[in-house]
């Protein structure tokens, strides 16, 4: 018998940990090759880790609610007839480098035995509870610890970063810690980048006959996405009304012989992403990113495409490198999508790595809005309800009546970087390339 490691994968470019939800197995247990072994959560999708290998659950490392980075062992499997990939080296050996100098080094007087949350309920993961008690750090003080983990959880970076600036700091920020922390000191903590006070709890009042529904994971993580894009984000909307009659004729006179010949509909999302596509070809300034003051020009045209899911909530998977795929690879690609997000089938891949998003506020009626930017990106469409209107219709023999299929496309841009000219004239030319639609195009 030989042993092999389960480690965290990677899962996008953009994720750097997760948190564990759910262990299907215990240890003792017998698992097949590719047999689901634990859930895990990150700040974007859920999903499952499989067993390498064919063998025994022998060991646990982390349990339910710990935060683990990505490539650490979080299980040892053991295995026949394999060499193991852990070279025999017992598992006492391989705890991360930190927890081993914490535990070879003299120990401190520990102000006190933490447990597994902070005083206000914050989540300590075993390394960071056991860097706390060798330098001496209490759980009231852990709470003043801005966390940059998974909803706001201390990091092991984040620890070793406050320690410094304490240092630095000497009693001037140990004083800051105790519960009679005075206003004043709060702008030189904000300053060393480590600590801010705790986030006030606004407290609602309840009626006769109220019900109280506790937000779920997702929810949460929406909630903090959103408030941080605002506070982000200098958001401006501009707004135009497109006149998409051609488009319309055109998906009505191919929908049913596309869905003959490739066994499934196309929607006028594919349509639009491929628009959307265009126009950032031909103003690429607006696929960036804001980095202090920088600005990061992105290579990659990856669109995201916010969609609902059943229990209420939004995901956003994302279409890599969406101007190098035709109409049909689109339209597959929206559709695949699409129906996964719903099913909870997502792998964390496919939705990080946005640099622009779509979303379709028409599916539920709505003619227009004004949405919220998906950081880090600086820009956000939203697609109105595509409705029959009278409208002008301009000839060679003068001005008439007719009806027409009008929709409202929105764009809330980030004015730190995009400008006015720069936000309206991008909403401007996806519409003008969605009016001009070739009636007799191919497909």
């Amino acid at each position: 018998m030989s042993e092999i490691e389960l480690t965290m994968p990677k899962m996008g470019e953009s994720v750097a940990e997760a948190t564990i939800t759910n262990w299907l197995k215990s240890e003792g247990d017998s698992i097949e090759a590719e047999e689901p072994v634990l859930e895990i959560a990150t700040d974007k999708v859920d999903s499952e880790i499989p067993a390498p290998e064919t063998g025994v659950l022998k060991k646990i490392l982390f349990q339910v609610d710990d935060v683990v980075k990505v490539g650490e062992v979080i299980a040892i499997i053991e295995v026949e007839g394999k060499a193991s990939s852990s070279d025999s080296i017992p598992i006492e050996e391989k705890a991360p480098q930190a927890v081993q100098e914490i535990q070879n080094s003299p120990t401190t007087a520990l102000t006190e035995e933490l447990t597994k949350n902070s005083p206000s309920g914050k989540f300590l993961s075993p390394l960071v509870r056991s860097i706390s008690e060798k330098e001496g750090i209490s759980g009231s003080e852990l709470d003043l610890i801005k966390g940059t983990g998974l909803n706001d959880r201390i990091t092991k970076d984040d620890l070793v970063l406050y320690i410094e600036s304490r240092g630095k700091a000497g009693s001037q920020v140990a004083s800051t810690t105790k519960a009679t922390t005075t206003p004043q000191a709060l702008p030189t903590l904000k300053s060393a980048h480590a600590v801010v006070a705790p986030k006030p709890q606004q407290v609602v009042s309840m009626g006769e006959g109220d019900e109280i529904i506790q937000m779920d994971r997702m929810r949460k993580m929406i909630s903090d996405h959103m408030i941080m894009s605002v506070n982000t984000s200098a958001h401006v909307t501009s707004f135009v009304e497109a006149d998409v009659t051609e488009m319309v004729m055109w998906r009505n006179k191919i929908k049913n012989s596309y869905q003959q010949r490739e066994g499934e509909k196309i929607t006028f999302t594919p349509i639009i992403m491929e628009a959307v596509a265009k126009a950032i070809k031909e103003m690429p300034m607006i696929n960036v990113s804001v980095s202090g003051d920088t600005i990061i020009k992105r290579k990659h045209i990856n669109l995201g495409m916010a969609t609902a899911l059943p229990s209420g909530n939004l995901i956003v998977p994302v279409i890599k490198d969406a101007d190098q795929m035709n109409l049909v690879g689109l339209s597959k690609k929206v559709n695949d999508l699409a129906n996964r997000a719903r099913n909870n089938k997502l792998s964390p891949d496919e939705v990080s790595g946005g640099t622009f998003t779509v979303t379709n506020v028409g599916t539920f009626g709505n003619v227009m809005g004004t949405p919220i930017i998906n950081q880090p990106q600086v820009a956000i469409m939203a697609i109105g309800a595509i409705r029959k209107k009278p409208a002008v219709i301009e000839t060679s023999f003068g001005d008439t009546i007719g009806v027409r299929h009008m929709m409202f496309l929105s764009l809330s841009y980030d004015h730190r970087v995009v400008d006015g000219s720069l936000g309206g004239s991008f909403v401007q030319r996806v519409a003008k390339i969605l009016e001009d639609f070739d009636l007799n195009r191919e497909v």
